[in-house]
């Protein structure tokens, strides 16, 4: 029988850890590590059966959540953040696909891709970044990890790798301020790893890193169906990465820069014309879309 070990990583959760563990007792074990909280969250967890250990809270998350999956005694270790939820489906087809594991073909295969649900000032955001939002999370004992390279990152799993269909949870941004309070440790890493690749800021960068991430999730992932709450997160997505820009920046000692008017004009002219070009596509799109949808409606009704 194949048992699974379920590895969270958290820092001050006591508000949200119940709703996480109380869904796991399906699980023949529960890591904790604790980032030096400095709320009831180690109680919590303990009351939930979880074998509780303290860490320094690393800048790189990461690093934390290799030691637990180090410390993880099952066959497979299913890795959850103290604001995720697996479902009742999800948690059935996770036992499916272990369970299977007596037979050589599906011993090939030593993780699992499970989309993700994120759950985003009260709505779920089905566009953006944010959904399917596929994620490594289950995999075979000592056949996965996190590389630890920088904040945004895969655990990167030595083998084969499936897809689950049923997703998890992600009760992610709950206020502006949690998301605020997020992307300042978050653009922090994100500098501290471009500054490490030995790059340098560009004037321009300034305008163009904010400007490409609107653009790619607003129009290119289509997160304007997502109403005023893909509007929203695509603009504070995009002042993430200006602020991963200032940060850099700042790593450089505010190196200064002169910059004719005329240039910047120049630049905002440039952008102008990358945003009509997205704008038109989703257009284009979007019409596209309308006449299949009339199409199939047509083929549907004189194929009876």
């Amino acid at each position: 029988m194949e048992t699974i070990s379920v590895v969270l990583s958290v820092f001050n959760e006591e508000a949200r850890l119940a709703r996480t563990l109380a869904v796991l007792l399906w699980v023949d074990e529960i890591i904790v590590i604790d980032n030096e909280s400095t709320d009831q969250t180690a109680g919590i967890a303990k009351k939930y059966g979880a074998t509780v250990y303290k860490e320094k809270n690393n800048l790189m998350l990461n690093i934390n959540k290799n030691k637990g999956f180090i410390k993880a005694k099952s066959d497979w270790i299913l890795n959850l953040d103290g604001d995720e939820v697996v479902p009742p489906e999800l948690a059935q087809e996770i036992k499916t696909v272990i369970s299977r594991q007596s037979s050589v073909v599906s011993q090939q295969v030593v993780g699992y891709w499970i989309p993700r649900k994120n759950i985003i000032f009260g709505k779920w955001i089905q566009h953006g970044l944010w959904w399917p939002d596929q994620q490594v999370r289950l995999f075979r004992r000592g056949k996965g990890k996190f590389p630890c390279e920088h904040i945004h990152e895969y655990i990167k799993v030595d083998g084969p790798v499936g897809q689950l269909t049923q997703p998890y949870i992600h009760y992610n941004y709950e206020s502006v301020h949690q998301y605020l309070t997020k992307i300042d440790r978050a653009s922090t890493s994100e500098s501290i790893t471009l500054r490490e690749t030995n790059y340098r800021t560009i004037w321009y960068d300034a305008i163009r890193f904010p400007l490409s991430d609107f653009l790619k999730i607003y129009f290119a992932e289509r997160a304007y169906k997502d109403g005023l709450h893909g509007l929203v997160l695509a603009l504070l997505q995009s002042f993430y990465s200006f602020c991963t820009f200032a940060k850099l920046w700042e790593s450089e000692k505010f190196s200064e820069h002169e910059i004719p008017v005329s240039v910047v004009g120049k630049e905002l002219v440039r952008a102008q014309r990358e945003v009509r070009y997205w704008l038109l596509s989703a257009k284009i799109g979007e019409t596209h879309y309308a006449i299949k949808k009339i199409w199939y409606r047509i083929i549907r009704k004189y194929a009876r």
